[in-house]
């Protein structure tokens, strides 16, 4: 690229899902690759009047030489497949649970209500309710075939799930805080990845999207609400592992914490609150090699 001299490499204009695949291949030929923040680069060419692949081009190597640019880790292929795993079996619980709300709803047009009833006799309780109309049995019963394979199928990918957490020394640690189950263990494995790249456990928190966005301009100054950047499986899991810490009978320095900050501010914020500390504390207990520490005691001494 003639119109690019001084810089070492070509510059490859590219995002979406095969980046990942790119900088793998690239890295294993020994050539230097940078994958880049998407969504900064794009405010910086949007300055261009304009648009075309030769000006953003132009523009990225600019920002390459200037070093105007944020670096973005790439996961490992171990953490791709893992992520794969989770994103998969998520699809399946939701296609599962669109068809049980999809007969629901149906049904109840036809005054068939079939209430609180859970997995296991779901099935059961909609062939009770259209056993004394066939052609209803009919059409019911293709989405209850599928409902069943779907569900089996979750079954195998949860067990796999469970196979490799148990196998794996850090999410078994992780496991031990109040409320992280097998799969936000395995999530926040796959997620973080290498935890040597934050460099403070702080940093994990905003990077989930779990700190509050803000905007400070002369004399205006204010927080709003979380930012939500970041991955989105991630946040949501941290936020049921807070929610299910908060419902346990069991106590602890972190609940007593998320519960002064429940009666002061709400237990909505106080959820937030307690997943972006999570987030923070199973850094560090990952960093550090340990397991969680129940007294605020064993903490200070461990410290």
């Amino acid at each position: 690229m003639d119109h690019f001299a001084g810089l070492d490499v070509s510059v490859k204009e590219t995002s979406g899902p095969l980046s990942q695949w790119l900088f793998s291949a690239l890295a294993e030929a020994g050539l230097p690759v940078v994958c880049v923040e998407t969504r900064h680069m794009q405010a910086v060419l949007k300055a261009q009047i304009n648009k075309t692949d030769r000006n953003d081009a132009r523009g990225i190597a600019q920002m390459m030489r200037a070093g105007l640019y944020r670096p973005v880790h790439v996961k490992t292929l171990r953490s791709q497949k893992l992520r794969m795993l989770l994103t998969h079996r998520k699809l399946l619980q939701s296609k599962a649970i669109a068809i049980e709300n999809d007969l629901r709803g149906t049904l109840r047009n036809f005054g068939l209500k079939v209430g609180m009833v859970g997995k296991v006799r779901f099935e059961v309780r909609i062939q009770e309710l259209v056993e004394n109309i066939p052609d209803m049995a009919a059409l019911v019963e293709s989405l209850l075939i599928v409902r069943r394979a779907l569900r089996e199928q979750i079954v195998i990918l949860h067990r796999r799930l469970l196979a490799i957490v148990g196998d794996d020394e850090v999410c078994r640690r992780l496991m031990t805080i109040p409320g992280v189950g097998p799969v936000v263990a395995l999530t926040y494995r796959a997620t973080v990845d290498v935890p040597a790249r934050f460099r403070k456990s702080k940093a994990v928190g905003a990077v989930f999207g779990l700190t509050c966005a803000r905007y400070q301009s002369g004399e205006i100054d204010w927080s709003g609400k979380i930012s939500r950047c970041g991955d989105e499986m991630m946040r949501a899991m941290l936020y049921e592992a807070a929610q299910s810490m908060l419902r346990s009978k069991k106590w602890s320095w972190l609940k007593a914490w998320a519960m002064q900050i429940a009666r002061r501010r709400g237990m909505k914020k106080a959820i937030v609150a307690l997943a972006r500390r999570l987030a923070v504390i199973m850094h560090r207990m990952w960093i550090d090699g340990t397991e969680f520490r129940w007294t605020r005691e064993q903490a200070a001494a461990a410290a």
